[in-house]
C-alpha cells in the first residue's frame, strides 16, 4: 500500500483517535458493614465480580485491588465508614457495578 493511503500519515487520524478516551463506568459506595469489607463481606464481593467478564478494579484510599482477587480485597483497608469507588471496564461493566451495588445495598445479606 502507497504510504500516502496510511492512516498514520494523516494527523487528525491520530487526534481523532486519541480524543475520544472511553469513560469507564464507576460507582462510589461508603462501607457501612460493621466489620468492613473483610472476610466473609470480601468473600462475596469478589464472588460476585467473578460473575462478570468485566475487569473491575477497587479504590480504597491510596490502595488498588483487582476486584476478583480476595487476597487484594482483603489487603484494602474498607473498614465502616470508608469510601471505596469501584471501576468496571467490559461488555458487562455496567452490569457487574449494579450487582455489587445491590449487594453492598443488601448489607452483604447481613442484617444492620
Amino acid at each position: 500500500m502507497p504510504l500516502s493511503h496510511c492512516c498514520w500519515q494523516s494527523q487528525n487520524c491520530f487526534r481523532s483517535n486519541r480524543s475520544k478516551k472511553a469513560i469507564m463506568p464507576e460507582i462510589t459506595l461508603k462501607v457501612k458493614n460493621e466489620v468492613g469489607l473483610h472476610a466473609r463481606p470480601a468473600s462475596l464481593f469478589v464472588q460476585e465480580a467473578n460473575n462478570f467478564s468485566a475487569d473491575i478494579t477497587v479504590y480504597c484510599g491510596e490502595n488498588v485491588a483487582d476486584a476478583k482477587s480476595i487476597l487484594e480485597v482483603l489487603t484494602l483497608g474498607a473498614h465502616q465508614g470508608t469510601s471505596i469507588k469501584i471501576q468496571a471496564e467490559g461488555q458487562d461493566a455496567n452490569n457487574a457495578l449494579q450487582a455489587l451495588k445491590k449487594l453492598h445495598e443488601n448489607n452483604f445479606g447481613e442484617e444492620e
